[in-house]
Order: C-alpha cells, then sequence, then structure tokens
C-alpha cells in the first residue's frame, strides 16, 4: 500500500476524532505576532449555517489540532500554514471550514483550490466539504479529477474546486476553466506526498507559482520529512508551522498485529474466529483475487 491509499484508508476508518494528549509545538515567523486557541466552535468568526453543519456531524468542540490552526486559518489578514498531526485528529475538517468560510458566496467563481494526491482522496475531502457546508446553500463544490470534463474556455461557477494536481493544471491553464488570479486560498493535503512525488511535485508548484501574492497557503499532512519540511517553507512564504515531535506520531488508539497462515482455509478459518471472538466496528478485508 503506498502512502496516498494509506492516508485514504485512514480517512475511512477514522469516522470520529482521536483524542491526542500531545501538546503541538508552533513555529512562526514573527514571534511577535499573536497566537490564539479556542475550546469552543462559538469563539470563531463563524456563520450560524456552518455551525449547524459542524454540529449535525458530530463535532461538539475543536480537537487538539483544531483548537491551534483555525485561530490561523481564519485570522485576517490570512495568514499560511504548514499543519501535521497524526491522521484522524481533525485537519480535514479543519481546513474544510476554513475554506467554506473564506468563500464569498456572492461570487460565483472558483476561490479555494484544494490539492490531494488521488482521485479518492479529493472525493473523501470533498465529501467532508459537502457535509459541513450543506446549509450554506449558494457555496458550491466541484471536482477536478480524472474522468470529469470541462469545455474549452468555459468559466467554472463553483467557489471550492477539490482535484488532483494534473486534472486542475489542465482546467486552469488549458481548458483556462479556473481564473488562477482570483482565487484566495490554496490546500494541499498530504502535502508531504505532494511535495516528494516527482509528477505531483512539478504540478502542484507550477499551480502554485500562479497564483497571486495574496493568496492563503495551507500545507497539511500526517507525516513531514525533515527535508520535505524545509522545502514546503520555502515555497510557502512566512508559515506559521505546527507540528508534533516525531515520537508522538504514533496514535496510541492503534494497535497491529498479524497471524501466520499456510493456506487460504487457514486464513478463512483465523477471519471466522476474529469475528467469532471480538466485537468489530468496521473492517477492510484484502484479497489477492477479485474472487
Amino acid at each position: 500500500v503506498d502512502l496516498a491509499e494509506m492516508s485514504l484508508l485512514n480517512k475511512l476508518i477514522r469516522v470520529s476524532l482521536v483524542e491526542s494528549s500531545h501538546p503541538v509545538e508552533i513555529l512562526q515567523q514573527d514571534p511577535r505576532s499573536p497566537l490564539f486557541s479556542v475550546k469552543t466552535f462559538e469563539e470563531l468568526p463563524l456563520k450560524g449555517e456552518l455551525l449547524q453543519g459542524i454540529y449535525l456531524m458530530g463535532f461538539n468542540r475543536p480537537s487538539k489540532i483544531q483548537e491551534t490552526a483555525l485561530p490561523i486559518l481564519l485570522a485576517y489578514p490570512p495568514q499560511n500554514l504548514i499543519a501535521q498531526s497524526q491522521s484522524g485528529t481533525g485537519k480535514t475538517a479543519a481546513f474544510a471550514l476554513a475554506m467554506l468560510s473564506r468563500v464569498n458566496a456572492a461570487q460565483k467563481h472558483p476561490q479555494c483550490l484544494c490539492l490531494a494526491p488521488t482521485y479518492e482522496l479529493a472525493l473523501q475531502i470533498g465529501r467532508v466539504i459537502e457535509n459541513m457546508g450543506q446549509f450554506c446553500a449558494d457555496i458550491k463544490v466541484t471536482y477536478a479529477v480524472q474522468g470529469k470534463r470541462v469545455a474549452q474556455g468555459s468559466a467554472l461557477e463553483e467557489q471550492i474546486v477539490i482535484g488532483t494536481p494534473g486534472t486542475v493544471l489542465d482546467w486552469c491553464f488549458k481548458r483556462r476553466a479556473i481564473d488562477v488570479k482570483k482565487i484566495t486560498m490554496l490546500v494541499l493535503d498530504e502535502a508531504d506526498i505532494m511535495i516528494n512525488a516527482q509528477g505531483l511535485s512539478c504540478q502542484s508548484i507550477r499551480i502554485q507559482r500562479a497564483l497571486p501574492k495574496s493568496c492563503q497557503m495551507l500545507l497539511f499532512s500526517a507525516t513531514f520529512k525533515e527535508t520535505v519540511r524545509a522545502f514546503a517553507m520555502r515555497i510557502v512564504s512566512d508559515a506559521v508551522v505546527i507540528k508534533l515531535r516525531e515520537e508522538e506520531l504514533t496514535l496510541s488508539t492503534i494497535r497491529q498485529y498479524y497471524l501466520v497462515c499456510r493456506s487460504r482455509e487457514e486464513k478463512y478459518r483465523a477471519l471466522c474466529n476474529i469475528y467469532g471472538s471480538i466485537t468489530i466496528g468496521q473492517a477492510m478485508i484484502f484479497c489477492q483475487v477479485k474472487q
């Protein structure tokens, strides 16, 4: 399983937030700039329709990463952010809320771009945004992914575009469906994959360089190698960095084990024994063949 697939699995498995007791470390270019954290969503400058959507999704209070990141994401003037936190701690919901908050619903053109490394991850992010913004009737989402076509020169009216770098690049520069000069926020999800993968990296950087200097840049990831973080800080100017120490990246709630089986029949019996002896809320069984 590659890193993008692993990220998707984590998003699918984690239907509720994982509680993390670890404090986050914050680095900022200007140490005089005040930092705030919040304990409730009401403390944030959010519209009532967004609060409705948040509570309907089951978020009663901000998670640890959201407490720290959301005041930065929603600050005026906008601030760039590079954030790292474990899978399942609410990163997607944080930047979804930021995009929905920044959008001007009266303007019918793309304003927020979110790039993900795969088609499936783009759809997963889009579902979070659609659920959270379900009471924001005038805000629309579209998907710039393989198989979704736009006519040459046709102007998109949706304010939020979620997609993979290759298709977004095509829509921006070949199809001319997105006016990059009107984009106010760019989000890179699984940013370490996007920056580290050669093809995705070139495409993402080309999109980023075409955006206006005032565009807010947000990079989110569960892991950041030091080389990747250094590169990210070069392309994202004056960014606030939220990160975890290396030993805190593994969630205490995740346990892994394996059973050695000598045949397919023995694998089947092992699965039957597992299901017969413990309660399983969700499971994925990987098979070698489709049948």
